[in-house]
């Protein structure tokens, strides 16, 4: 008995992107554009002179509320309903409405970084979403950037820009292939290097900080590495009060940096 032929599916279906991941950086960049979606982190692209808009998808209503933006970048809206939003980027995403395809932004060299405030280094941290709240945290308390590894990072788009909530645009991010190299090269550079372990000798807050400073964070459960370890001055510790000591790495990095804006001098 022949088959039926399948129904074909209702609806428009709107712009699939790149069949390839977004890149990250130079060694496994396999293109040089992204998808961000969420509308704090399509707002920030957009407001970003630095960012280059390819295509914007949205809905009504989130294309009413960027429309000062889209006017002022002159980006065509390519219009769309959720449910095409949701085919494009799965079910699961929190889109808002709105999805931008946009030139990935150049990585800024160490030597680009102001040498008067306060960086944050990640050791090899992988998961998209805390790096996108470590991100979150740098823009909140004026870090001047982050730096991550070219390898054993996420992809700087999708679900890392939507945590981010815009600060993807807005802190600067280093990318550097050997982090005890850049580490040397922050302490060339006059930088107090904290790395922060749970096995630290001294309190995060009995310490006394000054700026520029470095704070290093490791990969939740692996933690900092030994070499990394080695190129740090210090290594401290965030004090808690109960058995469940160990903190996410994004929480961790939020509250050393409130303590480091608030109490380091210089």
């Amino acid at each position: 008995m022949p088959r039926r032929p399948r129904p074909e599916r209702q609806g428009r279906r709107p712009w699939r992107g790149t069949n390839k991941p977004p890149g990250r950086g130079p060694d496994h960049a396999d293109t040089d554009r992204v998808l961000l979606f969420g509308l704090h982190a399509v707002e920030a692209a957009l407001a970003n002179p630095r960012r280059e808009v390819a295509r914007l998808i949205a809905t009504e209503n989130a294309a009413h509320r960027l429309a000062p933006l889209i006017a002022k970048r002159g980006v065509r809206v390519e219009p769309a309903s959720p449910r095409d939003l949701d085919r494009l980027l799965g079910p699961d995403s929190v889109h808002q409405g709105v999805a931008l395809e946009a030139k990935q932004l150049s990585p800024v060299g160490l030597d680009e970084i102001e040498s008067s405030g306060i960086v944050v280094v990640l050791d090899q941290v992988t998961d998209p979403h805390n790096v996108g709240a470590v991100l979150r945290s740098a823009a909140a308390f004026g870090a001047l950037g982050v730096v991550l590894t070219e390898r054993h990072s996420p992809p700087l788009s999708g679900a890392l820009a939507k945590v981010a909530s815009g600060a993807l645009d807005l802190v600067p991010i280093v990318l550097v292939k050997n982090l005890a190299q850049a580490l040397a090269e922050l302490g060339e550079m006059g930088f107090l290097r904290v790395g922060l372990a749970e096995e630290g000798e001294n309190a995060l807050e009995a310490l006394s900080l000054t700026k520029p400073l470095a704070l290093v964070l490791g990969a939740e459960g692996k933690g900092l590495r030994h070499l990394t370890r080695e190129h740090c001055d210090l290594l401290a510790r965030i004090s808690t009060r109960s058995a469940l000591a160990s903190l996410n790495v994004s929480n961790a990095a939020a509250i050393a940096l409130h303590w480091a804006s608030l109490n380091a001098k210089g």
